[in-house]
């Protein structure tokens, strides 16, 4: 999957962007958001290829999905031919809200009862049902929510009306998450890694596990919400500084206030 958000729509970490970036070589500078495009295309048409190639099966492989606003947003993904794993990717979009999830939820069936949803319904049209519902209402903090999610999962949203994105990462670590910042400034998500390496050069890292990514807010742990992120420094096998990585930090606390009623920023902790 990948996604592709114009700065300022998207502003990631500062720390994210390498030192490094305007003095790379030629071959390893960050990519423009079009380029970016072109390569993940060609890595699905060589994995297309790939499986077509070493299966015995007549099934075709499906084509990537994409959808695209103008030159601010691209969301893209190729169907996984893995159904009932850690691996599958799912696309769906409702009132102009847009939402890619990787994975899958446990405790899906249980939590469509909680929420009185149709018993059909999959992992990503539950996020954007719950992320409407936190949007609209805010009964609960984001974190709280979050951390009721059993499995193995990753998603990334994009809400339209609202001009925000919504990202976050299960703690399990199985689902693979990273992002990085392409040569105009975009924010870059993606669950591979070639396509963030190749795309953004130095300035790319994991996406924390456990944690949760929103416009208004930014990068914070769902499963510590009273503490802090900090950036730690990392340095590639060529000694050059990459983007950094985030971890909780231990030590420092947020001075979040306390949320009062649905005018309340949903993604902040609760007190």
């Amino acid at each position: 999957m990948l996604t592709i958000f114009k700065k300022g729509l998207m502003d990631p970490p500062k720390e994210l962007n390498s030192p490094a970036a305007g003095s790379s070589s030629s071959d390893k500078k960050p990519k423009f958001p079009e380029e970016i495009i072109s390569h993940f295309q060609q890595l699905h048409h060589q994995y297309s290829q790939s499986s077509s190639s070493s299966s015995s099966s007549s099934t075709s492989t499906a084509a990537a999905l994409s959808i695209g606003f103008g030159n601010d947003v691209l969301l893209a993904y190729f169907p996984s031919k893995y159904q009932n794993s850690h691996q599958r990717r799912l696309l769906c979009g409702m009132d102009e809200m847009y939402c890619i999830f990787v994975g899958h939820l446990n405790n899906l069936s249980s939590l469509l009862k909680q929420y009185g949803l149709a018993k059909n319904t999959n992992e990503a049209m539950f996020v954007l049902e719950s992320y409407r519902t936190l949007r609209d209402r805010g009964p609960y903090p984001a974190d709280q929510v979050l951390k009721d999610l059993d499995g193995s999962f990753g998603f990334v949203i994009y809400d339209r009306n609202a001009a925000s994105v919504f990202a976050a990462l299960g703690a399990d670590q199985r689902v693979k998450l990273y992002w990085g910042i392409a040569a105009d400034g975009s924010a870059v998500i993606s669950d591979s890694l070639d396509v963030i390496k190749t795309g953004c050069a130095k300035s790319f890292a994991p996406f924390p596990a456990g944690c949760m990514f929103h416009s208004d807010v930014g990068l914070m742990s769902f499963e510590h919400p009273k503490n802090k992120m900090k950036a730690m420094p990392r340095i590639d096998s060529e000694g050059v500084m990459c983007g950094a990585n985030f971890k909780v930090d231990v030590s420092s606390k947020t001075n979040s206030m306390p949320r009062v009623g649905s005018e309340a920023n949903w993604a902040l902790p609760g007190p």
